[in-house]
């Protein structure tokens, strides 16, 4: 019985993942998909780049206005 329930959601299950998978190598439209995946990338790496000089200054920016307003320069 157990093993029924099983084939009876197996078998449709992998039916539909096989079309799927033939559908997917069928379609042309992936390639913009690939297309923002390396924007995405790019994106990414720039961010990283930046961050560590962006974070120092806007750190600096913020010591100097609380040191300007009388407060006391955070200690690191």
């Amino acid at each position: 019985m157990l093993l029924d329930t099983v084939l009876k959601v197996y078998v449709p299950t992998e039916a539909f993942c096989v079309y799927q998978a033939k559908q997917l190598i069928k379609r042309t439209e992936g390639a913009s998909g690939i297309e923002y995946a390396i924007i995405a990338g790019m994106c990414a790496v720039v961010i990283a780049a930046f961050m560590t000089p962006i974070a120092d200054v806007i750190q600096t920016t913020f010591t100097k206005i609380n040191t300007g307003l009388g407060g006391k320069a955070p200690t690191p």
